[in-house]
């Protein structure tokens, strides 16, 4: 279940560790390399504590090789991560103690039960509290089948068994690699209110996605990443916030398009169905209301139009 940490061994002296502060996870320029691919290029990432922290970016821009060298599975090319204001150069192995960690693909024995799965992963960790397994089968849902073989356990609830044993420790902070990835919509639903859960209980948590919709509905804040390099991170109302575009309807469509297509600050008109959606530089409404007037156009509507995660995802990362 574990795999042993890459330890540094060099004789570079290192700064001594920040005292802990709310920071949580902070990664300094942290850069990993493959021959000549830079999957991971000079990450400077801040996770507080309390937060629900989405990692997002394209399949194969670095988020699993990220989370490696967050958990010590990796070891970084430059750089360096620091966890609980602990530089992980000097010292990994108290930091993750305080750490639980759902990884991509992960695997129960098929031959065991729920709670019997959870047994063997707490001897793993070196024991933890009498109720502590019922207590966690109980959180994630599995209660009423903590008896059965895990090989008939749905992928959905699978996922939440790998939770409930990242949560054994009772970590203050919990990793998590596409959680979501390749349930239904139902299991999908069932991990979102299940992070929720654990956010509002006070746990710090990052979840690394490439489903916008699932980040946009259970995360706080948010990086978006894309070939490795850091585009974008911040709390996710703030960056949706950021959105200039305005949803109209008017007396004359065909011609609304052309005038407004003509001005300078309109980036794009496009139509849905008898509603124009404008792209601005800016906060243009009187602007563009003034503009149709002078051409005799009147507004029957005017609004402007909520961004989605997808919306800001699309515009940093360039993606169509």
């Amino acid at each position: 279940m574990h795999t042993t940490p890459v330890l540094n061994t060099s004789t570079e002296q290192l700064p001594a560790s920040s005292p802990e502060s709310d920071v949580v996870l902070r990664t300094v320029g942290l850069t990993r390399r493959y021959g000549k691919i830079t999957a991971v290029d000079n990450l400077d990432l801040i996770v507080k504590r309390g937060q629900v922290f989405g990692f997002l970016g394209p399949n194969g821009s670095g988020k699993t090789t990220t989370i490696g060298m967050v958990l010590g599975l990796l070891r970084p090319t430059g750089g360096h991560v620091e966890l609980f204001g602990i530089d992980t150069r000097r010292d990994l192995t108290s930091p993750l103690r305080r750490v639980g960690s759902v990884l991509e693909g992960a695997s129960a024995y098929p031959h065991l039960s729920g709670r019997d799965n959870l047994r063997v992963w707490a001897m793993i960790a070196g024991g933890v509290p009498d109720g502590r397994i019922d207590e966690m089968l109980s959180l994630v849902g599995l209660a009423s089948r903590a008896r059965s073989k895990s090989r008939t356990y749905s992928l959905g609830m699978r996922q939440r068994l790998a939770i409930a044993a990242a949560l054994l420790i009772d970590p203050d902070f919990i990793v998590m690699d596409e959680p979501t990835n390749g349930l239904d919509p139902a299991g999908m639903r069932e991990i979102r209110q299940l992070i929720r859960e654990l956010g509002a209980m006070g746990k710090t948590i990052f979840v690394s996605s490439h489903l916008l919709g699932e980040v946009e509905h259970m995360c706080d804040h948010v990086a978006i990443l894309k070939s490795g390099k850091l585009l974008m991170q911040g709390e996710v109302g703030s960056l949706i916030a950021q959105g200039t575009a305005l949803e109209l309807q008017t007396t004359d469509a065909d011609r609304a398009e052309a005038v407004l297509a003509s001005l300078e600050f309109v980036k794009s008109v496009t139509r849905e169905g008898v509603r124009l959606v404008v792209e601005t530089s800016g906060d243009h409404a009187v602007d563009v209301s003034r503009a149709l007037a002078q051409q005799d156009i009147y507004l029957s509507e005017l609004r402007p139009r909520q961004s989605t995660l997808e919306d800001v995802f699309l515009e940093v990362t360039g993606e169509s």
